[in-house]
């Protein structure tokens, strides 16, 4: 009798490996399935959110980072085993969510979110998620998203606390809304020592355990999750922030203020796709095209300043063609008399520049970028498309 009964339950429920999700009223697989997240950080808290999006079966998962695994991570970092120190953490993030979710596509990026990730990379997200532990990291992808009108969840901790927050362009606060002078004050600092090396602006570790990064990175996933079902009238925490406080188990959420002055603020209206790739037009040939749509007036305008040649006293020059932020101090170094040399910089082209022969990826535009065509005071906005192929190989459609 009993083994009829088994039988019976048995065969009345098909189950797959997403059964137990569908069960909620509101659930869409489907959504999931075809979903694009980037997980920006793949520390302790960028582990738990990879292990999250993947147990939840998203479809396309981005993972940047650019450092390598230290012995360290190993208590705090669910997909890293003592094998893995030495690689770089995304790829073995990446690799380890393909093994728990055949129906997971995932891909490596080791790459600085604030230079080398274009725009439209950004644009063609659902959801970023972040895991970072500094505020000029936070600061570029806020006001990427902003850009091109992306929600991103941002995520941090420290010994059992923590906070997770939700910024959507035109609901609420942004990223930069809720900075403090002291914040400005510790970027402006780290943006002083950009002459400095990767490792040398370290500035200490952060105690933290994998119990609050587990906490945050879920209420982060959770958050994600009513984005995507964003028709199910779900409450969000949009322009609010969870706060978790761990000795105390106390938690609240924070809503802050939106400044209408904030510069993040800025979404463009308006993006062409062009056939174009970062590494195979020139800027003449840009400019070219660009001005025989909005006319002879029509310069190019840059979202970042790019160094073009370098001077020493000594009457030494070199060329440098390379974004600000990403100078080293010893490329300012004067090779004939090592004293530091002051450099010349741009963020619009003209079309009488002596570089109007070099293509975008020479001086630093990264793939997928978006640039501005500019007359006046207006702006129209162009994507490098081509790029978009080679940026999500290895992410195709799961058949």
């Amino acid at each position: 009798m009993e083994n009829n009964t088994f039988e019976l339950q048995s065969s009345d429920f098909e189950e797959d490996r997403y059964s137990r999700l569908r069960l909620i009223p509101w659930w869409d697989q489907e959504r999931l399935k075809n979903a694009t997240v980037m997980v920006v950080g793949a520390g302790a808290i960028g582990n738990e959110l990879i292990k999250n999006l993947t147990l939840l079966g998203i479809g396309k998962i981005l993972v940047y980072d650019m450092d390598a695994i230290e012995s360290t991570n190993l208590t705090r970092s669910v997909l890293y085993r003592a094998k893995d120190v030495g690689r770089y953490k995304a790829e073995v993030a990446a690799e380890r969510a393909k093994e728990m979710n055949p129906d997971v596509k995932a891909k490596a990026f080791i790459a600085n979110i604030i230079d080398d990730v274009g725009l439209g990379v950004f644009r063609r997200m659902d959801v970023v998620l972040g895991g970072l532990d500094n505020r000029e990291a936070r600061l570029a992808i806020n006001q990427s998203c902003y850009k091109v009108n992306k929600p991103w969840i941002d995520g941090a901790i420290e010994v059992l606390n923590g906070f997770a927050r939700v910024f959507i362009p035109g609901k609420g606060a942004c990223y930069e809304c809720t900075m403090t002078d002291t914040d400005w004050q510790l970027i402006n600092k780290r943006k002083s020592c950009a002459l400095l090396t990767h490792e040398e602006m370290a500035s200490g570790k952060i105690p933290t355990t994998p119990t609050s990064s587990s906490i945050i990175a879920g209420i982060q996933v959770q958050e994600m999750l009513k984005l995507l079902h964003s028709d199910r009238d779900l409450p969000t925490l949009a322009g609010k922030g969870y706060v978790f406080n761990g000795l105390t188990h106390d938690s609240y959420v924070v809503e802050y203020q939106r400044k209408d002055d904030c510069m993040s603020h800025d979404t463009y209206e308006k993006i062409i796709e062009k056939q174009w790739s970062v590494s195979s037009i020139s800027w003449k040939e840009i400019l070219s095209e660009i001005r025989s749509e909005l006319g002879e007036k029509a310069v190019i305008s840059l979202d970042r300043d790019i160094a073009s040649t370098a001077k020493c006293s000594c009457g030494e020059c070199k060329e440098l063609y390379t974004p600000v932020h990403k100078l080293k101090g010893e490329m300012l170094t004067c090779p004939k008399c090592g004293n530091q040399m002051q450099f010349d910089s741009f963020h619009v082209i003209n079309g009488d520049e002596d570089y109007i022969d070099k293509t975008p990826a020479d001086i630093g535009i990264p793939k997928l970028h978006i640039i501005g065509g500019k007359v006046g005071m207006e702006t129209t906005y162009y994507e490098f498309s081509a790029d978009e192929k080679e940026v999500f190989s290895g992410l195709e459609d799961n058949v």
